[in-house]
């Protein structure tokens, strides 16, 4: 055997202890096992004495006589008396810059055909936020090359946004002109239960196949809720990896929803009491041990995250949308209105907010984008006046100007998927518009 299979083997920390349990009862997403004495969290490897059949779980639950596990895969295979081991990995991945370029599973397994990944450095995927007083001002514009969101939505590095909209409307669009046309030079998207049709559609739509600098995280929706859950754990820990290497990333993750039916999947079979929607306590308490892992760090680098939220119906009091809402740094709404009447992307200024914008621009930018969203509300509050012809021109003067605006306005927050423009060039087109 060579050196470097030794290093590999001794490196993923196979567990070489004979020490077993034994499965007790299985049902429809647990199992519960007995005769170990495991820790909640742990990683636990369970095999078939019948096949070779072998899914990792994780215990997350203890009682009295046993535990309780969850496994990553699907517990079709397995029997009464099949063997559970105990793991010395423990949650933690390999990570390293030969994921660049990748598609992964949650485990850093490759997904992609492109040979397997040699990445030495485990880290634990389930880590603490920063510290509150170690975290830096954000006080830097993030472009994203979007001139709705650069000029009236400012974003700042290390900022945590959430993108909500409805099924449909355009959240994949401009996530893809987000990837495309930012200034990060690293970027990690996690896409977590959204249908596997979506990968390569995603990659190859949106982002035109390059995945320059790009690490994909995939959990699709035939995956378990376990796999689901951790995989957006595990996206966050590689945007963590090069962050604390002082690089500035972006994290983009596609859904918050999905992640939050993954843990009410796992809660409800956990026996956990359903609250809003079905939705159980930890399903909430999750969120935030997500999103806070997310800023800029002082001596460090800085994660920069948008957080795609699924709204059902288009109702933003869904009680996962208004929980990411109180976590978030902002929020960007996506209109369905809008794509009627052909306005891509479909970013509805008027409810959508960042709320580090005025501490990273200029004073004449903060006054130019004040003014556009100004004349913008009017415009919306009087459309059905002036479609029907009950506005007389000269009644208000500021309306006059608005309605000669109007398409001007229009044609600015409107932007082509394949076009990217640069954040200079955003501002002196948002100057020109309203003039001052």
């Amino acid at each position: 055997m060579s050196l470097n299979n030794i290093k590999n083997r001794l490196a993923k920390k196979v567990n070489l202890s004979s020490v077993f349990g034994i499965i007790t009862r299985i049902n429809a997403n647990n199992i519960e096992i007995s005769g170990l004495r495991p820790s909640i969290g742990d990683i636990v490897k369970i095999t078939s004495i019948d096949s070779d059949k072998t899914e990792l779980g994780m215990v997350t639950e203890l009682h009295q006589n046993g535990a309780c596990v969850s496994p990553f895969g699907f517990v079709e295979g397995f029997k009464i008396g099949d063997r559970v081991y105990a793991s010395d990995q423990g949650m933690s991945i390999p990570v390293g810059e030969a994921l660049l370029g990748r598609v992964v599973d949650p485990f850093m397994n490759p997904k992609d055909d492109k040979g397997p990944i040699n990445c030495m450095e485990l880290i634990s995927i389930m880590r603490p936020p920063i510290p509150a007083m170690k975290r830096g001002l954000i006080d830097e514009c993030f472009s994203v090359g979007v001139k709705s969101i650069d000029g009236l939505l400012t974003c700042g590095k290390g900022q945590k946004l959430g993108i909500f909209a409805g099924s449909g409307v355009g959240k994949s669009t401009l996530m893809g002109m987000i990837v495309k046309n930012t200034t990060a030079p690293i970027k990690v998207i996690a896409l977590i239960g959204e249908r596997g049709r979506e990968v390569p559609e995603f990659i190859q739509k949106n982002l035109g196949g390059d995945l320059t600098n790009t690490v994909i995280v995939v959990a699709t929706s035939d995956d378990s809720s376990l796999m689901r859950k951790y995989g957006a754990f595990c996206a966050m820990s590689v945007a963590e990896y090069f962050k604390d290497r002082g690089q500035d990333v972006l994290f983009m993750m596609d859904s918050v929803t999905r992640f939050a039916m993954a843990q009410r999947e796992i809660g409800l079979a956990l026996g956990e009491p359903p609250t809003s929607k079905g939705y159980p306590p930890s399903a909430l308490t999750l969120l935030p041990q997500l999103m806070e892992r997310a800023g800029k760090e002082d001596g460090k680098g800085s994660i920069t995250a948008f957080f795609t939220v699924l709204v059902e119906g288009d109702d933003m009091s869904d009680p996962i949308a208004d929980q990411s809402r109180s976590i978030l740094d902002g929020h960007i709404v996506l209109s369905r209105e809008l794509t009627d009447f052909g306005i891509y992307p479909p970013i509805n200024i008027l409810n959508s907010a960042s709320r580090v914008m005025n501490d990273v621009i200029t004073k004449e930018h903060r006054q130019n984008a004040s003014k556009f969203k100004r004349l913008f509300s009017m415009l919306k509050e009087n459309e059905v006046l002036i479609r029907i012809g009950a506005y007389q021109k000269g009644v208000d003067k500021e309306l006059d100007y608005a309605i000669s605006k109007k398409s001007a306005m229009e044609e600015f927050i409107k932007q082509n998927p394949d076009e990217g423009v640069e954040f200079n060039q955003t501002i002196d087109m948002l100057a020109k518009i309203v003039g001052v």
